[in-house]
């Protein structure tokens, strides 16, 4: 009898095991590699420019830097995530794959006017490569220049590529919107305003990348990005769409806030800022307005890129897709010879085999005529 009981109990034990105990796991990070953990023994530098209110952090690999230099990327974050632990995965990816990495913070929270943020920037990025120009230790290569852009920083990297002949910033090679959004319907509307994308230089990379979940806003957001900037051609812009894929355990769920990946390494509160310089000029009277503040909608986004954690969509999606469009972008080469790359659209394998859901990806075809698409404005930055 009471072996009985005790198979009962155990058969019921086993009936509720915890379904992690049985599913298959998500592919690891490559060791090395387009989407690779790079140079894990070495230390990555932290570091911030500018002053306390709007500072721009600079993150590469400890040492002298090679001679040609590093090259250059520029992370524009979602609005309202400005502490860059939220991507902090990402940035030391990109720092031990040899990048400097910079983080303008554009934004103070409840205190910066989406339609400043584009001035904001562009005025952070020039400063920063201007202090860092002979730095040894640093040492940007503007010939290699990128944007990355999630969210809101998704337009915010386009109107910075088609801004350059005013502003005096590098012609990136690559713009990379990471599911972007919260671009303005007009003049009078929250939001990013677009400058005019059709001055971004043709040869140009351009990729936009969006996942599953929640998508539409994204989809129409990217999709008006590429077919404003007129001037570069078709065959020099890819559309990428990450898939959600629950096969295993934990499930790959490719939403708005995927691109985030938190490491609190790269919290700024353990940054140190410098000081504002005694004849710094005053900063005009603060006059606060509605679309300062966020929205219900983006306190919970934020909420949920603040906790992302990297996943096999960081490393074989996002990042990869990135790591294999700059070295297209540096070499000359076009979208259409991405999209060939057998290694652009494989996510790998599930640890029994199964293999990951593919990575769906389009040259996007020119628009037949103009329409208005605005994704669901800066609610789903």
């Amino acid at each position: 009898m009471r072996s009985t009981i005790l198979r009962g109990v155990l058969a019921a034990g086993l009936a509720v095991a915890p379904l992690a105990v049985w599913a298959a796991s998500p592919p690891a990070q490559p060791a090395e590699g387009p989407g690779g953990v790079g140079e894990r023994k070495a230390s990555v530098v932290k570091r911030a420019l500018g002053r306390p209110s709007a500072p721009t952090y600079a993150f590469y690999t400890e040492g002298a830097a090679p001679e040609a230099g590093r090259p250059v990327v520029v992370f524009l974050h979602g609005w309202g995530a400005v502490n860059p632990q939220a991507y902090g995965a990402w940035i030391d990816h990109l720092a031990r794959q040899g990048w400097l990495v910079l983080y303008p913070r554009f934004q103070e929270v409840n205190r910066t006017r989406p339609g400043d943020a584009p001035a904001i920037a562009e005025g952070l990025v020039k400063a920063a490569l201007g202090e860092l120009a002979a730095d040894k230790d640093a040492k940007p290569d503007t010939s290699r220049f990128a944007l990355i852009g999630h969210l809101a920083g998704g337009p915010l990297a386009m109107d910075l590529a088609g801004s350059v002949r005013k502003s005096g910033l590098p012609a990136p090679k690559l713009v990379f919107a990471a599911v972007p959004g919260g671009i303005a319907s007009g003049p009078k509307s929250r939001g990013i305003p677009l400058d005019d994308l059709n001055e971004i230089a043709p040869e140009t990379l351009i990729v936009a990348m969006v996942g599953d979940k929640d998508s539409r806003a994204a989809d129409t957001a990217s999709r008006r990005l590429l077919r404003e900037a007129s001037a570069v051609p078709a065959e020099r812009k890819l559309f990428v769409r990450a898939l959600s894929d629950d096969h295993g355990f934990p499930a790959l769920t490719a939403t708005l806030a995927a691109p985030a990946g938190l490491d609190p390494a790269f919290d700024a509160g353990a940054i140190k800022v410098p000081p504002e310089p005694k004849d710094a000029p005053k900063q005009p009277p603060f006059r606060w307005s509605a679309e300062m503040a966020l929205t219900g909608e983006q306190q919970t986004l934020v909420s949920q890129i603040n906790t992302a954690r990297a996943d096999a969509l960081d490393y074989l999606g996002f990042w990869k897709t990135f790591d294999l469009a700059a070295a297209a972008a540096f070499a000359g080469t076009d979208a259409v010879a991405l999209k060939a790359n057998p290694r652009l659209a494989d996510m790998e394998r599930w640890s029994d085999g199964w293999p990951v859901k593919r990575l769906a990806v389009e040259i996007p075809k020119p628009a037949k005529s103009p329409s208005v698409a605005t994704g669901t404005e800066v609610g789903r930055r």
